[in-house]
């Protein structure tokens, strides 16, 4: 058996085995769905721009030309992404119980389009937009053509003040009944299964870590390295559209309908 084979089937036995198994996914998940992460050596967003002037609560209040102008092909790029086989094997193991959620660090949806239903997203998501005058959410979807064809910002219906992507901007708080959640799961995990992160962003890389504390085996999937690798009982440094369907195929083969 191969070193791929090996991981399969050690990462599958542990899946199986728990009772209540959490995901935790990064950027990894999602660039084979075309979608750039931000820290990567030689693509990542954050070489091109300083995050702090393009991608902060201050830049948007101040500075929201700039703002916008930086989020439209993030938007557009994320809009027109579609789930790859690791998200929707992902889905298909939660349809199957044998994960009890999926806590992301991604802002892009692919998730839930995928057909995931327990999504904790940390660092908030494209989905809507909020006016912090009124209050009042809005679907993303109602603002998209004009903001991406005819390059128009987003403001309010009611008072006309610029709505807010509600995605975590540098300087904000992370959404705390989410963050509630996720602590919990990582708090009843007795596996965490850490896909596509370097586990570099804090404070949502302590999620994991509070996971293994907490007596939870760790299974990691990642093409580089994390400083929690010491404490993975199953290290998989492959492609995470190859290695997750792997997995899913070989626990949910008799399970699943297809």
């Amino acid at each position: 058996m191969g070193e791929l084979e090996t991981a399969v089937s050690r990462a599958s036995d542990l899946l199986r085995q728990a009772k209540h198994a959490v995901v935790f996914t990064g950027a990894g998940i999602s660039t084979p769905s075309g979608i750039p992460d931000f820290r990567s050596a030689n693509t990542g967003l954050w070489n091109k721009d300083d995050p702090m002037q393009v991608a902060s609560l201050s830049a948007f209040l101040y500075h929201p030309e700039r703002f916008f102008n930086w989020l439209r092909p993030l938007v557009k790029n994320s809009w027109q992404a579609q789930p790859n086989p690791a998200h929707y094997a992902l889905a298909e193991m939660e349809r199957a119980g044998i994960i009890k959620a999926v806590i992301t660090q991604n802002i892009d949806t692919l998730h839930h389009r995928a057909g995931s239903v327990n999504v904790f997203e940390v660092h908030g998501s494209m989905r809507t937009l909020t006016c912090h005058r009124c209050n009042v959410t809005y679907p993303t979807e109602n603002f998209i053509e004009a903001f991406l064809e005819r390059n128009e910002m987003p403001f309010c219906p009611q008072c006309q003040k610029l709505l807010k992507p509600d995605i975590v901007l540098f300087e904000e708080m992370l959404p705390a009944a989410v963050w509630s959640k996720a602590e919990e799961h990582c708090r009843k995990a007795d596996v965490i299964f850490v896909v596509g992160s370097s586990l570099e962003v804090s404070p949502a890389n302590s999620l994991p870590y509070m996971a293994v504390l907490g007596g939870a085996r760790l299974l990691i999937n990642n093409l580089t390295s994390t400083h929690l690798d010491e404490y993975a009982e199953v290290l998989m440094p492959y492609n995470v559209v190859e290695i997750i369907p792997l997995i899913k195929q070989v626990l949910c083969l008799n399970t699943m309908p297809h």
